[in-house]
């Protein structure tokens, strides 16, 4: 693992991110293309609550205090309990911006962190190495998923015109 890149790859995740919600107003950030998923808005309030209640406090715990129980998270259930699509775009963004930022100060001030340690995990064991890399997929899961997002809000702009001239999807 090199987690010099790793670091990188989570500071160019973000900045995927930014730049996959701009031009979005608020109302398009809103829009879910059926019930069952996400909106815009949702995907980018997830990954703020998950950056900072999720990934580094877990990964703290895992390479410091291993005895200590993970915090407690319902990542799928706060969509609806902490209401993400009511929230304001440029919030939710920077937020994420901000903790991001702390995030990759803190990975950057480690102190040779042992990758091999491991967590017990109620689902089993889990490194913390694991968890770094996971943070890192993450982005990209939910990068995947933004520009499935960006896509259903271009063809709802061009319609009745189609897109199949640029390809297959």
């Amino acid at each position: 693992m090199q987690p010099a890149i790793l670091r990188r790859e989570l500071a160019y995740g973000v900045e995927i991110v930014r730049q996959l919600v701009a031009g979005v107003s608020q109302a398009e950030a809103r829009f879910k293309p059926t019930p069952e998923t996400w909106s815009i808005l949702e995907v980018v309030c997830h990954l703020y609550d998950e950056e900072r209640e999720d990934f580094r406090p877990r990964l703290d715990i895992a390479l410091h205090r291993p005895a200590s129980s993970w915090p407690t998270i319902d990542p799928a259930g706060w969509v609806t309990t902490r209401k993400y699509n009511d929230r304001d775009l440029v919030q939710a963004l920077d937020g994420l911006l901000t903790e991001r930022e702390s995030s990759l100060t803190w990975l950057h001030g480690l102190s040779e962190p042992n990758w091999d340690a491991e967590y017990s995990a109620p689902f089993g064991p889990i490194r913390a190495g694991d968890l770094l890399a996971s943070w890192v997929a993450h982005d990209n899961l939910h990068t995947r998923q933004l520009v499935e997002l960006r896509r259903s809000r271009l063809l709802g702009m061009v319609a009745p015109y189609r897109v199949k001239y640029a390809g297959d999807w």
